[in-house]
C-alpha cells in the first residue's frame, strides 16, 4: 500500500516530499504496534535536528545574492578572454561560465537559470539553433554541484558518517574539469560554426579589465574551500562566510543590490531551502521504516552472495542510479539509496571518497534527463522552444556526461587522486 500511495502521488504530480508522508502516515495509522503516527514527525524533525545542515539555507542564500548582485556578467566577461577567441567560442565561454559559477553557487538549477538568461539569447544572435543552446547550457550546468563547494556533497556526508567533506570537496575538482573538457572537445569537433570563430565581450571592457573584474568573485571559492581545508572552519561556518562575502561584494563592492531588495532575495533563499530540508526530512522518516525492517541488511546480504566482482557491483550502480535518476530528484534519490548502497559499496572494497563522487555525479545526470530533469524544465522555461525539440537537442551532451561518467567509475585516480595528494 505504501508504495501504490507513493506512486500515485507521484504520478499526479504531487511533490515527492508530501507523497512520501502521505504514504508513510497511512501505513503507520492502519499499522500495527510498534507502528503509530507519531513516529512519522518524530522521525521527520529528527532528520533535520542537524547543525550540519545549517550550510545548506547558507550556500543557497549565498548563490541567490552572487546572482543579484551581477555577478554573471562578470564571470562571462572572465570566461570570453579565457576561451572565446577558440573555434565556438561562445559555446565554450557557457561551458567554462559554468565551471566558474560552480565554485559560487554549487548548484545546477541556479547555474541553468543565470547562465542561461544571458547565454541562450546571445547564442542565437550567434547563430546557434536556440535549441542547442539550451541544451548546451543546461547540459553544463551539471558540473556546478561537482566542483566545491557543492550542497550535494555536503548532504551526502550528512548521510554517511565518517566520509569527510574536505575529501569530497576536492575529490569533485577533477571529475568536473573532466566533464567540462569532453563538452568542449564535442563542442569543438561537431559543431559547425563558421560565424562564431570568437567570442566577443560585449561589455566595452578590454581583455585586462574583464580579467580584473572577474579576480573578486573567483576569490569566494578560493576562501571558502580553503579555509575548510585548512581546518580553519567547519562547512557551516563557511558557507556563513560565503554569505558575508556574497553581501559585501553585491552592497559595498558593486551596488547592485538596494538594502530594500535583501527581505525579497532572503524570502527566495529560504524558499529554495525549504524544498530541500522538507525532502530530507520526509526521506529521514522513511528510512526510519526501511531500517526497522532490515531492508538495508538483507539487500547487502543479497548483493554480497550474488556480486561476485567490484566490476559488476559498479556497473549495476551506473544503471541504477541513471535509472532512479529518471523519476527521483537527485537529493531525495540520494537520501533514499546512499544508506543502502554505501555499505555495500565499502564491503566490495570500494574507496567510500569514490563511490560518493560516483553517486553525485551519476544522481547530477538526472537532472538533464527527461521526464522529470530540473535543469531541463529551468532551461526550457527560459529559451521556450519545447519540451520535445530539448530532448532531442540534449541527447549528445548526455552520452557525453556518461562517457565521463564510465571513465571515473573505472579509473579511480581520477577521483581520489587530488584528495589522496592533499592528505584525506
Amino acid at each position: 500500500m505504501v508504495y501504490a500511495i507513493l506512486i500515485v502521488g507521484l504520478l499526479a504530480g504531487v511533490p515527492i516530499a508530501i507523497s512520501i508522508v502521505a504514504a508513510l502516515l497511512v501505513f503507520m495509522g492502519l499499522g500495527d504496534l510498534p507502528y503509530t503516527l507519531r513516529i512519522v514527525p518524530t522521525e521527520m524533525f529528527k532528520g533535520l535536528n542537524s547543525f550540519p545542515l545549517l550550510a545548506i539555507p547558507l550556500f543557497v542564500l549565498a548563490g541567490e545574492v552572487m546572482n543579484e548582485s551581477g555577478i554573471t556578467s562578470r564571470i562571462i566577461g572572465f570566461a570570453s578572454v579565457i576561451v572565446g577567441r577558440m573555434r565556438a567560442g561562445l559555446a565554450l565561454v557557457n561551458i567554462w561560465a559554468s565551471v566558474i559559477f560552480a565554485g559560487l553557487s554549487g548548484s545546477a538549477v541556479a547555474d541553468t537559470s543565470a547562465i542561461g538568461r544571458v547565454f541562450i539569447p546571445e547564442m542565437e544572435k550567434k547563430g546557434y539553433d536556440r535549441s542547442f543552446a539550451a541544451a548546451l547550457t543546461a547540459a553544463s550546468s551539471v558540473i556546478g554541484p561537482i566542483i566545491p563547494p557543492s550542497i550535494p556533497v555536503i548532504i551526502y556526508a550528512l548521510i554517511v558518517s565518517g566520509v569527510s567533506v574536505p575529501a569530497l570537496f576536492m575529490a569533485g575538482v577533477i571529475p568536473g574539469i573532466l566533464l567540462a573538457l569532453f563538452l568542449s572537445a564535442y563542442v569543438m569537433l561537431m559543431v559547425k560554426v563558421d560565424h562564431d570563430a570568437a567570442a566577443e565581450h560585449d561589455s566595452g571592457q578590454s581583455a585586462g579589465q574583464a580579467l580584473l573584474a572577474g579576480i573578486l568573485p573567483l576569490l569566494m571559492p578560493v576562501f571558502v574551500v580553503g579555509s575548510i581545508l585548512l581546518g580553519v572552519v567547519t562547512p557551516t561556518e563557511a558557507a556563513s562566510f560565503a554569505v558575508a562575502y556574497a553581501l559585501i561584494l553585491g552592497v559595498f563592492v558593486y551596488r547592485n543590490i538596494a538594502l530594500g531588495a535583501l527581505p525579497r532575495i532572503f524570502a527566495s533563499a529560504m524558499k529554495d531551502s525549504a524544498v530541500i530540508l522538507i525532502i530530507i526530512a520526509a526521506v529521514s522518516a522513511a528510512n526510519w521504516l526501511l531500517t526497522y525492517n532490515r531492508v538495508p541488511n538483507m539487500l547487502t546480504d543479497w548483493v554480497l552472495a550474488n556480486v561476485d566482482s567490484k566490476t559488476t557491483f559498479l556497473l549495476a550502480v551506473i544503471i541504477l542510479f541513471l535509472l532512479v535518476g529518471l523519476f527521483l530528484e537527485g537529493i531525495a534519490a540520494m537520501l533514499v539509496l546512499v544508506p543502502i548502497m554505501h555499505p555495500i559499496a565499502v564491503s566490495m572494497g570500494v574507496d567510500p571518497v569514490h563511490f560518493g563522487i560516483l553517486v553525485i555525479f551519476n544522481l547530477m545526470i538526472g537532472l538533464i534527463t527527461p521526464p522529470l530533469g530540473l535543469c531541463l524544465f529551468v532551461a526550457e522555461g527560459v529559451a521556450n522552444v519545447g519540451m520535445a525539440r530539448l530532448i532531442r537537442a540534449i541527447m549528445p551532451f548526455f552520452f557525453v556526461e556518461v562517457l565521463v561518467l564510465v571513465i571515473l567509475t573505472f579509473v579511480p585516480e581520477t577521483v581520489i587522486w587530488l584528495p589522496r595528494v592533499l592528505g584525506y
